[in-house]
C-alpha cells in the first residue's frame, strides 16, 4: 500500500508539474534533440545552402530577370537549405540572410532593418503577451481541464475538438495569428496532460500542435472573410474578371473541401504519419478521467483574475470580430494588430493590469526568424524576381492556346497550392497569382472564375514550413515538433489538399457553376 501511495504521490506531482505552463517557458525551449537523419541533414546542410546560393548567384542571368532579383534568388535558396536541414539554429539562419541582402546590396539596409517594424512581427509579440497572461491567470489550465473532462479521455476525440473549436474560431475571427495566440496555452495545457513537453515531445504532441496549425490556416479557407488574403483575391476577381463572389458562393465550395480535408488529417496523422503509441492516447494521471475532474474541482470557482484577463482577452477579440462596424462605431478602423495592442497594454498596465513585463513570455528567437523570412520574401516581391519565378514556370509548362481546360486547371491548383513553400507572405502570393491566373484563363478563352476561384481557395494552405505563416511561427515555438516534422506532415496534407480540390473541381464544383458544367 505504501509502495502505491508513493506512486500516486510521484504521478500526481509529475501531473501538476504538466500543467504548471509557467515552467515551460516559450522563450527558453529545450534544445531538440535530432534523429539520427536530422543529424546527417545538420551535416549536409550547410555546405548544400552555400553550394547552392553559389550556383544560382554566378548562372547567366535569364532574360527578364534583374541582377537584384537573381542575387535575392539565390540568398533565398542558401537560407531555405539551411531552415530546413538547421545545420545553425533557425534565427540565425535569418539574421545572415538579412546579413547577405544588405551586403550582395540586393535590398536596401532600411528595407531589411525595417522589417522588425511591421504589423505581422508586432502581432506575433503582443500575441504572445495575451497569452503569457491567461497562462498566469491559469485560465488557460481551467479551460484545458475543461476540455478533456468534456471529451474524454481519448486523443482522438481532443483532436476532433480542436479541429472543430478552430473552424468555428476562423468564421469569426479572421486573424490567423489572433487565433492561434488564443489557442497557445490551452494547447500547451492539454499536451502537458498526455505527457507532452518542450523538453520532452511525444507523438501526441506532435499531432496536437501540427493538426493545429493546418485548422487555423487552411480553415481560413472555408470562409471569404477567414483571411484578408481572401478578400483581395474576391476583388481582383470582381475588378478583373467581372464576376462577383459572394459569401455564400465561397462558403458552400470550400467549406466542403476544408471539412474533409480535417478529417483525412485527424485520421491519417496519428496513425501513419506520427502514430501514437497507446500509452499517449491517455491522460498521464493514474485514475484517468476522475483525476482531472478533481484537479478542475480544486481550482474552485472562477477567479478575479481569470474574469479580468476574460474581459481584456474579450475585449480583444469583440474587436477582431466586428473589424467592419469600426467605421461605423468610431470613425477609423482598429486594425487586428492594434486590437492586440489594446489588450497587451491592459494587460500589462500597473494596478488593473495582470502581467509585468518581464513574465511575458516572449520568445524573441522567434521574432528574429520571422523578420528573415519575411525579408527574404519581400526582398522577392521588390526586385521582381517572384513574378518572373511564376511566369517562367507557366512559360515551361508549355500552356497556351489549344490547351483543354482541365489540365490547365491540375496544374494552376498544384502550383498554387505548393508555392506557398517559397513565399512567405499569403497576400504576396495573392497579389502576385490570381490576376496571372485570370490573365491566363482569358488568354486561354476560359472563364476566368474557373480558374481563379479555386485558385483562391490554396491562399489558406499555408502549412509546411514555420516561414510560411504567422500561426506557424506561433506554433513552433512551443517546442513540440522540429522542422523536419512540419515539412513532413505539411507536404502530405498539401498533396491531400491538391488532390481534394482537384476531385472538387472536377464534381463539386461543376454542380455549383464554380467550374464548367456537365
Amino acid at each position: 500500500m505504501a509502495g502505491n501511495t508513493t506512486g500516486d504521490t510521484m504521478t500526481a506531482g509529475r501531473l501538476d508539474d504538466l500543467l504548471d505552463l509557467s515552467r515551460h517557458r516559450l522563450s527558453n525551449v529545450a534544445e531538440h534533440v535530432p534523429s539520427r537523419s536530422e543529424r546527417w541533414l545538420k551535416y549536409l546542410g550547410f555546405p548544400l545552402g552555400i553550394l547552392a546560393f553559389l550556383a544560382l548567384y554566378y548562372l547567366d542571368r535569364p532574360a527578364g530577370l534583374s541582377g537584384a532579383g537573381q542575387t535575392v534568388i539565390a540568398c533565398f535558396a542558401l537560407a531555405l537549405v539551411w531552415w530546413v536541414t538547421e545545420p545553425i539554429p533557425t534565427h540565425l539562419t535569418s539574421l545572415a540572410l538579412m546579413a547577405l541582402l544588405i551586403f550582395t546590396g540586393s535590398w536596401a539596409e532600411d528595407d531589411v532593418l525595417g522589417v522588425l517594424g511591421y504589423s505581422v512581427i508586432w502581432l506575433n509579440v503582443l500575441a504572445f503577451v495575451l497569452s503569457s497572461m491567461l497562462v498566469k491567470t491559469q485560465f488557460a489550465k481551467r479551460m484545458a481541464l475543461a476540455m478533456i473532462v468534456r471529451w474524454g479521455g481519448s486523443s482522438g476525440r481532443i483532436l476532433l475538438a480542436f479541429f472543430a473549436l478552430n473552424l468555428v474560431l476562423a468564421a469569426f475571427i479572421p486573424a490567423t495569428a489572433a487565433r492561434a495566440a488564443m489557442m497557445l496555452p490551452i494547447l500547451l495545457a492539454v499536451a502537458g496532460i498526455y505527457g507532452a513537453t518542450s523538453g520532452a515531445p511525444n507523438n501526441f504532441g506532435r499531432n496536437l500542435s501540427l493538426q493545429n496549425l493546418q485548422a487555423i490556416d487552411f480553415g481560413s479557407s472555408a470562409f471569404m472573410t477567414g483571411s484578408n488574403a481572401n478578400l483581395i483575391a474576391v476583388a481582383f476577381i470582381m475588378s478583373m474578371a467581372g464576376e462577383r463572389v459572394y459569401y455564400t458562393d465561397w462558403l458552400f465550395a470550400s467549406l466542403p473541401v476544408v471539412v474533409v480535408a480535417m478529417l483525412v488529417s485527424w485520421y491519417i496523422g496519428p496513425r501513419w504519419i506520427f502514430k501514437v503509441p497507446p500509452e499517449q492516447t491517455r491522460p498521464v494521471a493514474d485514475g484517468g478521467l476522475e483525476v482531472l475532474r478533481d484537479r478542475l474541482r480544486a481550482m474552485g470557482p472562477v477567479s478575479g483574475a481569470e474574469k479580468r484577463a476574460m474581459a481584456i482577452f474579450g475585449l480583444v477579440i469583440l474587436l477582431w470580430v466586428t473589424d467592419k462596424l469600426h467605421l461605423r462605431w468610431f470613425g477609423f478602423e482598429v486594425t487586428a494588430v492594434m486590437a492586440a495592442f489594446v489588450g497587451a497594454l491592459i494587460a500589462l498596465s500597473p494596478r488593473i493590469g495582470l502581467l509585468k513585463w518581464n513574465e511575458a513570455d516572449i520568445p524573441w528567437h522567434l521574432m528574429i526568424f520571422s523578420c528573415g523570412a519575411y525579408a527574404g520574401g519581400l526582398a522577392l516581391n521588390d526586385t521582381g524576381a517572384a513574378r518572373w519565378l511564376v511566369g517562367s514556370l507557366f512559360t515551361q509548362l508549355n500552356i497556351g492556346p489549344g490547351v483543354g481546360f482541365w489540365p490547365v486547371y491540375c496544374v494552376v491548383i498544384a502550383i498554387n497550392m505548393f508555392s506557398h513553400i517559397f513565399f512567405t507572405s499569403k497576400t504576396m502570393r495573392t497579389l502576385i497569382f490570381i490576376p496571372f491566373v485570370i490573365a491566363t484563363a482569358q488568354t486561354l478563352g476560359f472563364d476566368p472564375l474557373w480558374l481563379a476561384l479555386p485558385a483562391a481557395f490554396t491562399i489558406d494552405w499555408v502549412i509546411t514550413l514555420p516561414i510560411n505563416a504567422k500561426p506557424n511561427v506561433i506554433l513552433y515555438g512551443a517546442g513540440h515538433y522540429s522542422m523536419l516534422d512540419s515539412l513532413k506532415y505539411g507536404l502530405v496534407m498539401t498533396a491531400v489538399g491538391t488532390i481534394l480540390l482537384i476531385v472538387a473541381g472536377f464534381t463539386w464544383f461543376r454542380v455549383l457553376g464554380v467550374t464548367p458544367g456537365w
